[in-house]
């Protein structure tokens, strides 16, 4: 198991966008169970919806890369950020609410260098609840700061 210290020591995320609690499985280089704790005292909250409060939907897919994240940094990958390339086959199947516990679960597609396809899916009470697969380049800051002052995109953090 992989307790939140170790999580933090892993991303660089920090609140109020860490999104991983804790690793309950992990297969270094193929798959990773990992836990979310979904609590009222969530900052999106406040405005997804108020009186109706529903975790967005980027942010489940957001936890499940930052799950990714760990699986390739624990596979021995130099690098210390992570970046979504593409996200394809999103689905949301129910509203994810205060109380719920997402259980996220990743799994390796395919591996070329620093760039992975991962497959995922968050449930709660043993129902999907959301899925997608994506695409993630791991490198360093350093590197990814030389990208996005040529011009190019980086496409946000994973």
């Amino acid at each position: 198991m992989i307790d939140i210290n170790e999580v933090q020591s892993l991303l660089p995320h920090r609140y109020p966008f860490l999104m991983v609690d804790r690793v309950i499985e992990m297969e270094s280089g193929a798959k990773a169970v990992g836990i979310k704790n979904v609590t009222i005292n969530e900052p999106f909250f406040t405005g997804h919806f108020p009186g109706n409060p529903i975790m967005p939907g980027v942010l489940i897919v957001e936890a499940l890369a930052q799950l990714a994240g760990i699986v390739a940094f624990k596979s021995g990958v130099q690098g210390d950020t992570v970046y979504f390339m593409s996200i394809e086959k999103a689905k949301f199947r129910r509203p994810v609410v205060p109380g719920d516990q997402l259980r996220l679960e990743v799994q390796v597609q395919q591996r070329r260098g620093n760039v992975w396809k991962f497959s995922g899916s968050a449930l709660v009470d043993g129902k999907v609840v959301s899925e997608a697969d994506f695409t993630a380049m791991l490198t360093t800051r350093s590197t990814a700061e030389k990208t996005e002052s040529a011009g190019g995109e980086t496409g946000g953090a994973g």
